[in-house]
């Protein structure tokens, strides 16, 4: 046995001084009084046992904080990660954005350089007209742009004027009169007329003109 004032007592337990004194009071821990000051008697073996449950508790105190601070680096490497992902994310989604804008602008290039020589081939055709040139050379001409328009633009290939399909027809002069007057009327209001001077032009193969008894 040995003896102990309370603090070395706490020490020697890991306790408290306190839990030392609760102790005492219980009974669990004799105590003296020498010299005005209280002793108390631990036995080697509770000492021991107090000193193992310490070293423990280090050893595993040790170990969370090992643990901890495993956990702390793996979580900043992760963060790091994230970071970069993020930034290479971004980074992507910029050039990707670029290349959508680049692109639309390559487009809208293109369709303005059409749109310019349909405008071209179209001011040729108004001027021709203007100038009341003979049916013949009118003719020519919408043949010519009718070529052109076949060349430059796909999607416009099947324009044929309303003059021409009418003639192709074999319609009578009045019913022809009749439906030049039909197309006069609504022109401005229907996206499927194309007039170009005082003459209409059709796409047979893109629209149905049966509501002007084409």
């Amino acid at each position: 046995m040995a003896r102990f004032t309370i603090t070395d007592a706490a020490k020697k337990l890991g306790v408290s001084k306190e839990a030392i004194h609760n102790r005492v009071r219980r009974g669990s821990l004799n105590s003296v009084v020498e010299n005005g000051i209280k002793y108390v008697i631990i036995e080697a073996q509770v000492i021991s046992k107090a000193s193992n449950r310490t070293s423990a508790k280090k050893q595993a105190l040790h170990v969370e904080d090992r643990y901890h601070k495993l956990l702390q680096e793996q979580n900043e490497k992760l963060q790091q990660r994230v970071d970069t992902l993020e930034n290479e994310t971004r980074s992507l989604r910029d050039q990707k954005e670029q290349m959508l804008i680049d692109e639309r602008e390559k487009i809208e290039q293109i369709y303005k350089q059409k749109d310019e020589q349909l405008k071209n081939i179209l001011n040729a055709i108004s001027s021709k007209f203007m100038l009341n040139a003979p049916d013949e050379d009118i003719e020519d001409v919408e043949n010519i742009v009718e070529v052109e328009l076949e060349e430059e633009d796909k999607p416009q290939s099947n324009l044929i004027s309303l003059n021409k399909y009418l003639k192709q027809k074999d319609i009578s002069k009045k019913k022809a009169q009749k439906i030049k007057d039909r197309f006069k009327k609504h022109a401005k209001n229907d996206s499927r007329i194309i007039k170009v001077g005082n003459k209409f032009y059709i796409d047979l193969e893109k629209y149905d003109y049966s509501d002007y008894s084409l």
